[in-house]
């Protein structure tokens, strides 16, 4: 028995452990490919024997087998083992490969680094560098099996067929998703109102795209004020302003090779428009207080559900970055606008929150039905899923309950809840009768009736702006003196 098969059956005895990982073993010498095979089978592998690159190759892409580490000579009797390597990574086929061979160069282990190898031995072969390397290359082999089994995974959460519905508004936004998941566009704009889905569509077209591999990064450009907001997206150099004590790459520079999703765009100030314009159009980023410019390669995906062209009209949305987004255009639909997919929505959200819940709702009264269906769903599909977590989790059996379902629609058994003002208070419930959204509605309702409906003088009694007030009354469909 040669030295580096004992080698061979320490490394698979301290690597495997009862796991029955596939290790392929291409070696022209009958008996020590014989050995070798043998070893790593006692010691808990799935070994195959390859005696040449032929049949290696009938086992690696006709057969489909996926060795987690290749162990091959370099030379063998019907070619080199490198050109194999490289045939068999532009079709796919995963795993870490280790050369060893008694005739090896400085040349030969380049090109086989380059190729993407593990590693590159000479014979005869140090024991304690082999066991190293090879263990380190199993390590290696499993994190990427799982990062690939958690790639395909969510790109089979995100298919198209992932924004559910049978309507004829439904369908035709799959369609226009299964068009866009095949062209490698550079920008696109989802328009709709809030809780429609545009981030559950941005993650469709990311997956199911040709930047599935890449970064998928989102910013929701109303959440940070502007100061912030711009070194989230650009980053900043050491020493570019108090408190920057170090580099930071920005979310446009995280991006690159991938998707950057900008939620609620129609929020982002006017300059940051302007320096995002920029950096879209040339392909390039400069971190705040930087000298220098990167590249970044990306597409963009911008959501709003405000009316990007009326804001043009305004001038507080620039003209050149909003064509510069709209190379495509998605609507997407209310959920007022596709009752029938309730059908499809409501036993989906169920079986999810039984899952994560424990619980075990399975049926849903015809009155759940039928107040459902008379709701107008101001909220749209977030409002649907939050009112079906609500019941899951307040369900006391297998029956979708009504008493929790808090519509508020007209003839209602359930009395609505309501805001109660007491002086300069007002009064919310918080049993959950009321959503987040609901709740900021109300105060805002009641700070414009305080304030004569003027929205200005409003904005500066809640501490805000003037532009991020008028957006939260369209949102919510509010009166003002304007």
């Amino acid at each position: 028995m040669s030295r580096c098969t004992c080698l061979v059956r320490s490394l698979a005895k301290e690597t495997v452990k009862g796991m029955a990982d596939t290790l392929l073993v291409i070696e022209d010498e009958v008996l020590l490919g014989s050995e070798l095979r043998e070893e790593f089978a006692e010691a808990g592998w799935d070994a195959v024997l390859a005696p040449d690159l032929a049949r290696a190759e009938q086992l690696l892409v006709v057969r489909n087998l996926e060795p987690l580490v290749v162990l091959s000579d370099m030379s063998l009797p019907d070619g080199n083992a490198m050109d194999l390597l490289q045939k068999v990574r532009a079709k796919g086929v995963a795993g870490e490969w280790i050369f060893l061979t008694a005739y090896g160069g400085v040349p030969e282990s380049v090109r086989a680094l380059k190729l993407g190898a593990f590693d590159f031995l000479e014979k005869p072969c140090d024991p304690e560098r082999l066991q190293l390397i090879v263990a380190g290359a199993a390590r290696s082999a499993r994190a990427q099996r799982r990062l690939q089994d958690e790639e395909r995974a969510r790109g089979n959460r995100y298919g198209p067929d992932a924004f559910v519905g049978r309507s004829v508004a439904a369908r035709q936004v799959r369609e226009m998703l299964q068009r866009l998941a095949q062209v490698p566009f550079s920008a696109l704009v989802i328009t709709g109102e809030t809780g429609t889905g545009k981030g559950l569509v941005a993650r469709i077209l990311h997956h199911g795209g040709p930047r599935a591999g890449g970064p998928l990064v989102e910013v929701n450009c109303a959440a940070l004020p502007r100061e912030l907001m711009e070194d989230e997206l650009f980053g900043h150099e050491a020493g570019a302003f108090t408190g920057a004590k170090g580099r930071r790459r920005g979310l446009i520079e995280q991006a690159s090779g991938g998707t950057l999703f900008l939620d609620e765009i129609g929020e982002l100030e006017t300059d940051l428009q302007a320096k995002l314009l920029n950096t879209i159009e040339d392909r390039r980023v400069r971190r705040v207080g930087g000298e220098h410019e990167l590249e970044v390669d990306l597409q963009v995906i911008a959501a709003t559900n405000r009316d990007l062209e009326a804001q043009l009209r305004e001038g507080s949305f620039r003209a050149d970055l909003f064509h510069r987004l709209a190379v495509f255009r998605l609507e997407l639909p209310p959920l007022r606008g596709r009752k029938e997919d309730l059908e499809d929505l409501l036993p989906l959200f169920i079986g999810e929150l039984n899952a994560r819940s424990g619980q075990r709702v399975e049926r849903v009264p015809a009155g759940v039905w039928r107040r459902l269906a008379a709701y107008n769903w101001p909220g749209n599909v977030r409002e649907l899923r939050n009112l079906v977590e609500r019941c899951v989790l307040l369900a006391d059996g297998p029956v979708f309950p009504e008493r929790w379902l808090y519509l508020g629609e007209a003839g209602s058994t359930e009395a609505p809840a309501t805001a109660r003002c007491d002086g300069e208070l007002l009064c919310l419930p918080l049993d959950g009768s009321l959503g987040l959204d609901e709740m900021e509605r109300r105060i805002l309702a009641e700070a414009l009736a305080r304030n004569g409906d003027n929205v200005s003088l409003t904005a500066r009694v809640l501490g805000t702006t003037r532009e991020k007030l008028r957006y939260r009354v369209q949102k919510y469909g509010l009166k003002t003196s304007d």
